[in-house]
């Protein structure tokens, strides 16, 4: 007999979740409630996960997903927009409620100045300590934003493994010199990389989304100098993400156009991408996230005048 996951994962159980509790699904919070048994199970194996994990989940709906979390995680902390899903939340998760933390409010504000840390180490008091996983069946509208966000935000965090739709998947693997390739692709590249994907279809949801879906597993990288190999610093870092955004401002136009209009002094561009060896009338879907690494370096001036 198969291993069941989730006992919430079907549309009967989900049907009569929310008639219980007299509640209905919400277009406008991008809930489509997952009824398919095996794709949690798809995603907690793409997870791996360990009773040391600390894992961070957001959009947990009625807990789906979530009671399969916790039968496996040490701990589950969930971000949750609707609060008319709070009463729901303490009934399915209250066989591990001493392992779960439900954290209600907009996740872009929550993640990470409003979670609470998961290690009772004093060394590890900042928000969202200790999360080393993020799991979740997102809401679309912010995902590809909340990705980025749990990586700069939450330090301990190694592995994420979410549902986003896929078109947000395709710009998360994009490779240079394809469609989907753009600035969001090459800053989550410097800090990630893809290790798994599979496909979702409508089908899998209830209410259907009108949209395909997608998993993606991204485990955390080091940022490195492509030369030296040395980890960037945060002040690195953060002029690889101006130079990235300031050559992807103007897509149509060169590199070194793009960055001109964008603050950079062109001389100094032009130094720059001597050292480095790009071409200055490249466009910026043809650069390697590597290659925006060595022209930030390279620059004399790391970042754009005050005009930009």
């Amino acid at each position: 007999m198969p291993q069941t996951y989730s006992p919430l994962a079907s549309p009967s159980a989900t049907r009569a979740t929310l008639e219980e509790f007299g509640l209905y699904t919400k277009h406008r919070l991008g809930q489509n409630f997952l009824v398919n048994d095996a794709v949690i199970g798809r995603i907690v194996e793409l997870s791996e996960l360990t009773d040391a994990d600390q894992v961070l989940e957001v959009g947990p709906g009625i807990g789906t997903l979530t009671v399969a979390l916790l039968a496996r995680a040490g701990r589950v902390v969930a971000v949750e927009a609707d609060r008319t899903l709070q009463e729901v939340l303490a009934a399915t998760t209250e066989r591990d409620s001493e392992k779960f933390t439900l954290v209600m409010g907009d996740a872009l504000k929550v993640v990470p100045d409003g979670l609470p840390g998961c290690d009772d180490d004093p060394a590890h008091a900042a928000p969202g300590s200790g999360l080393n996983k993020f799991i979740s069946n997102l809401p679309y509208q912010v995902a590809a934003t909340l990705i980025l966000q749990a990586l700069d935000g939450l330090p301990d965090l190694q592995r994420e493994v979410v549902m986003v739709q896929r078109e947000v998947a395709d710009r998360i693997a994009a490779t240079p010199g394809s469609k989907a390739y753009g600035a969001y692709t090459a800053k989550l590249a410097l800090r990630a990389q893809v290790t798994g994907r599979f496909e979702v279809g409508p089908g899998n949801f209830m209410p259907p989304p009108h949209v395909d879906s997608a998993v993606v597993r991204l485990d955390r990288i080091v940022p490195t100098d492509p030369e030296s190999g040395a980890p960037l610093t945060a002040a690195q870092a953060a002029a690889a993400d101006a130079v990235i955004e300031a050559a992807f401002a103007q897509r149509r136009k060169t590199i070194r156009n793009s960055m001109g209009a964008s603050g950079y002094d062109k001389a100094a561009l032009d130094n720059a991408f001597a050292t480095c060896g790009i071409a200055p009338t490249a466009r910026a879907e043809t650069l390697s996230p590597q290659d925006f690494v060595r022209l930030s370096l390279a620059l004399v001036t790391p970042e754009p005048s005050a005009s930009r």
